[in-house]
């Protein structure tokens, strides 16, 4: 038993077979709140406590699956040359929005850190929330940030995009399907650009290049800081 659970192939599969129920499901139920990305999180933290399997046995599985986010990342790059024109129609509308969102993020977390009096580890941790995991983690790790709290606010910053922005896009009446994928992808990466897909081709070719592009910003702005 402590073969398996020392292997790699043992976080890799628990993944897997998590993320495969959390698509049946949500393909049965077709609710955001049954993602498959939360389901999988759900179902990995119960059977981790349910068995008293320490999380360093799954790390190491995890940690390869870490590896392959930065190509699964760049494999977006499809989408947006099938939509090339409307990238190139609306390349400084594009640089502005993911400029404002990235600094929205950031000074919104330096302003609510303030107001609770957090520490400078926990802020610095927080800051990159809406970036993808690699930059986020690299960004956390090189300025002294708790990695673990970045991992957990670009999960929960995923999270909500994926489930609330198809709220959000009626309550606010957003017609135009470049905003939408640029909203979506600055805000919420990856997971969020997941449900971009969803929307449409177009609101997934926008988001997708937001998450590159929002990642430069908040390194940019991270350097002024």
């Amino acid at each position: 038993m402590e073969q398996i659970l020392n292997s790699p192939l043992f976080g890799i599969s628990i993944t897997l077979i998590a993320f495969e129920i959390g698509v049946i499901i949500y393909k049965k139920i077709k609710s955001p709140f049954c993602s498959p990305f939360i389901l999988s999180i759900i179902f990995i933290i119960s059977f981790l406590l349910i068995f008293n399997i320490p999380s360093s046995s799954y790390q190491k599985g995890g940690n390869i699956i870490n590896m392959l986010l930065t190509p699964a990342t760049s494999a977006l790059a499809i989408s947006m040359y099938h939509k090339i024109k409307i990238i190139k129609h609306n390349f400084f509308p594009i640089i502005i929005g993911t400029f404002i969102g990235s600094l929205t993020s950031i000074i919104s977390i330096i302003l609510l850190s303030k107001l609770f009096g957090l520490d400078d580890n926990v802020v610095k941790g927080m800051l990159p929330k809406s970036v993808t995991m690699p930059i986020a983690l690299d960004l956390s790790q090189k300025t002294g940030g708790v990695t673990s709290i970045t991992i957990t606010c670009v999960c929960i910053s995923g999270i909500f995009g994926a489930v609330f922005s198809p709220f959000l896009i009626k309550i606010f009446k957003i017609n135009n399907s470049v905003a939408t994928g640029l909203a979506i992808g600055t805000s919420s990466h990856g997971v969020g650009t997941s449900k971009a897909i969803e929307i449409g081709e177009i609101e997934g070719a926008l988001s997708g290049i937001a998450i590159g592009l929002a990642g430069i910003m908040t390194v940019i702005i991270y350097m002024l800081l």
